[in-house]
């Protein structure tokens, strides 16, 4: 089109038109003639090549030598496929400029071809991208790697651990993991700024690095924590080179602001897998052992130990978590339904599953009973998988209802259940736009940002999402704001007993202020009287729940009766 344009005088005024569009999105448009493998530009080619006028690659085989070698292949594959008829052409590389420095490129284009079917030339546009490519890149890195230190992020941390103990229970191996924390960097903050205090970390982060083995793993925690993964280390080992890290940081002073001021670490370490199992849990007690060692006087390692009681307990819990894995395996898992009902006509607008089991007798087991135990052993992965798939073949069966869903704080990070998710929904948006996934205050508020991603993927699939248990943290209209779930229910707490508590009546009224602001749907949970129903129906409360309504139920013919009929399901009081 270039060159016919240009040959034979043909409206021009068009030729010009696209040249200043091509121009002020900083786009260039090319024709490469594949025969004379000449090369004709338009648009701000010079800019993006960042070369006189005379050196713009004229043919293309000139063009391919400022391609970067390890893209050029892929670009020649996609070539390839597209003169064949098998692909569009469309990629990204990146190609010398006029600096030496490398810049990265969209192309798309399309080929003409002869009556005989061979190409005869490619047209195309060439879009500066490295802006984009360089947000990406750092994003990719912000999704693994602490910006302040350069070490592992919570979330990567997190993931490796989880991978070091899953080894450690297959092979039988035993591990440490142990978390760092700075004494005192509030001091330093306030005696010689927040930068000094970021120095600081930094320079710790670099001390650990010389203090552990090669194999090991360092992370930040957050705040004034680092976190060190020790996948193979007995107790023995893991003592040492704690007190390895302790005196590399004490030994040698820090430069702030010209001035040489020693600053300490604490240390409290976890063995695994005989103390845990799941990282989450690692976390928690490393943390407990680093108060501990931060009480006792800082500059010092302190173990997690485990007392008498505990170790029954532990001994108990393992006894119930292999009768959780039976189940699993017998198909005694399943769920209870309660309803949700509308604040005003009690219609049932949508059911919450509630996980139970069936214990070798037959009898329901409670969630409380078993849950705790599944959590602190590590088998909430397979638990909440296996609620999935029991509450998506329900919402199959039964097209007229909304569900849902409980999950973990645990598989609220969990990519593979996301997967799950994905797989099962994508191709039915029908099933997608009834369920809605449950996530506690308290696990959203545990790492904000991981959250606020998980909840941003869920909605995407078409599915909605709640906060449970609201109030019982510290939620703040920050939050909610980067959170964007579409439903907050209220913890129980709040609700019982409201009619002669003033303090609650004034913090659900203060809640509902907030989430009609942001256009959040609410629900009253533990409603268990007419007056209670009555007096959160006034307040404005859009849906209620509770033993008033029903408790919950394995297949209740109120949804078996009524889920498959057309219409509104009302549930009868």
């Amino acid at each position: 089109m270039l060159r016919s344009a240009r040959d034979n005088n043909i409206d021009l005024s068009l030729l010009d038109q696209m040249t200043t569009a091509l121009e002020s999105s900083g786009d260039v448009m090319y024709e490469w003639d594949l025969a004379t493998d000449s090369l004709m530009w338009l648009g701000r080619a010079a800019s993006l090549f960042g070369l006189e006028d005379n050196l713009i690659p004229a043919t293309g085989e000139t063009y391919h030598n400022r391609i970067n070698p390890e893209d050029l292949p892929a670009r020649m594959r996609n070539l390839t496929d597209h003169f064949a008829g098998e692909a569009y052409y469309d990629c990204e590389y990146r190609i010398r400029d006029g600096s030496g420095n490398f810049q990265w490129v969209h192309d798309r284009g399309a080929v003409d071809v002869s009556t005989t079917g061979a190409p005869t030339r490619l047209t195309g546009v060439l879009r500066p991208v490295t802006v984009k490519k360089q947000a990406e890149a750092r994003l990719e890195y912000l999704a693994s790697y602490d910006e302040l230190s350069g070490h592992f992020n919570k979330l990567r941390l997190r993931e490796s651990l989880d991978f070091s103990l899953e080894q450690a229970i297959r092979y039988s191996n035993v591990g440490a993991f142990l978390a760092v924390g700075v004494d005192h960097l509030g001091m330093i903050n306030t005696a010689y700024g927040f930068e000094a205090g970021d120095s600081v970390l930094v320079e710790v982060g670099e001390r650990l690095d010389k203090s552990i083995r090669g194999a090991d793993i360092v992370g930040r925690l957050g705040g004034d924590r680092f976190g060190v993964i020790m996948s193979v280390a007995s107790h023995e080992e893991a003592d040492t080179i704690a007190d390895r890290i302790l005196q590399t940081v004490r030994e040698t002073p820090f430069e702030i602001n010209d001035e040489r001021i020693y600053v300490t670490v604490s240390v409290g370490f976890v063995d695994f897998p005989e103390q845990t199992k799941t990282s989450f849990d690692a976390f928690a007690k490393a943390e407990s052992a680093l108060l501990d060692a931060k009480s006792n006087g800082r500059d010092c390692v302190k173990p997690y130990e485990l007392t008498v009681e505990q170790c029954e307990n532990y001994r108990t819990s393992m006894i119930i978590g292999e009768e959780v894995k039976l189940a699993l395996k017998e198909d005694r898992i399943a769920l209870a339904y309660q309803p949700i009902v509308d604040s005003e006509t009690h219609e049932l607008v949508l059911v919450e599953a509630l996980l139970r089991m069936f214990d070798r007798d037959g009898q329901i087991v409670p969630a409380g009973r078993f849950i705790p135990v599944v959590e602190q052993l590590g088998m909430m992965r397979v638990i909440d998988r296996r609620v999935l798939e029991l509450a998506l073949e329900d919402l199959a069966r039964y097209p007229n209802i909304t569900m849902s869903l409980n999950i973990s704080g645990l598989t609220a990070s969990d990519r593979s259940w996301l997967r799950a998710l994905s797989s099962r929904v994508k191709s039915r948006p029908d099933i997608a736009k009834r369920l809605i996934v449950e996530i506690t205050e308290t696990a959203a508020l545990h790492d904000l940002e991981e959250s606020a991603r998980f909840v941003s993927a869920v909605r995407q699939l078409g599915c909605k999402v709640a906060i449970d248990d609201f109030g019982a943290g510290y939620t703040t209209f920050r939050h909610l704001k980067t959170l964007t779930v579409d439903i907050i229910k209220i913890d129980g707490s709040f609700i019982a007993g409201i009619l002669d508590n003033e303090e609650n009546q004034i913090f659900v009224r203060n809640l509902l202020g907030l989430a009609k602001a942001l256009n959040h749907t609410t629900i009253a949970e533990f409603v268990e009287t007419a007056e209670e129903a009555e007096f959160l129906s006034r307040e404005g409360i859009d849906l209620l729940q509770g033993f008033y309504f029903g408790q919950p139920e394995i297949k209740p013919d109120w949804l078996t009766n009524n889920a498959e009929a057309e219409g509104t399901i009302v549930f009868p009081k």
